[in-house]
C-alpha cells in the first residue's frame, strides 16, 4: 500500500495541533491509561486502521497487557477477561464508532452511567471520537504500519 500523501499531518498543522492537545487532556483525566488503550485499539479494528492497531496493540503490550486479553478483544463480549468498566467503555466504543448503523438504547448508557462518572463519561466519548478522527486520517491517507525489515512481510 502507498500512502496517498506524504506527511499528511504537516498539512494541517494547527488542527493536528489540537488533536494532539485532546490527546494530552485525556492522559491526564482519570481514565486509566490501559483502558484508554483498549479503546483505541477496539475503534481501530472496528474501522480497521492498521496503522493505529499496531500502534496501540504495541503501547498494551509494552505497558504489560497479555496476548490473550488483545487476541480476545474482537470478542471481548464473549470473553471472561475484561472487567465490567472495561466492558462499558467498550460497549460505549462500539456504539459510538458504529453511529450511523442504530440508535444508542437507554440501556447502552445506563451501564455507562454504571460504570463512569459523568467526567469520566465526557472524557471516554471524547476519546473515542479522537481515535474516530486518527483512525479516518490514517486509513484515508492509506498510512501503513511499520514494517520492519526482517519481517519479510509476515
Amino acid at each position: 500500500m502507498k500512502a496517498r500523501l506524504d506527511d499528511h499531518l504537516a498539512k494541517a498543522p494547527a488542527a493536528i495541533k489540537a488533536l494532539m492537545a485532546l490527546e494530552a487532556a485525556l492522559k491526564g483525566s482519570s481514565l486509566e491509561t490501559g483502558l484508554l488503550e483498549l479503546v483505541k485499539l477496539r475503534a481501530s479494528q472496528i474501522n480497521g486502521c492498521a496503522y493505529c492497531i499496531h500502534m496501540h496493540a504495541t503501547s498494551l503490550r509494552k505497558s504489560g497487557e497479555s496476548d490473550m486479553r488483545l487476541y480476545l478483544l474482537d470478542a471481548w463480549r464473549e470473553a471472561p477477561h475484561y472487567t465490567a468498566r472495561e466492558r462499558a467503555a467498550l460497549a460505549w466504543t462500539e456504539r459510538l464508532t458504529r453511529l450511523s448503523e442504530t440508535d444508542i438504547e437507554e440501556a447502552e448508557y445506563e451501564i455507562l452511567e454504571a460504570a463512569f462518572t459523568p467526567e469520566e463519561q465526557v472524557n471516554l466519548t471524547l476519546a473515542i471520537g479522537a481515535i474516530n478522527v486518527w483512525n479516518r486520517l490514517q486509513v484515508g491517507f492509506a498510512v501503513p504500519p511499520p514494517f520492519p525489515e526482517d519481517t519479510h512481510g509476515a
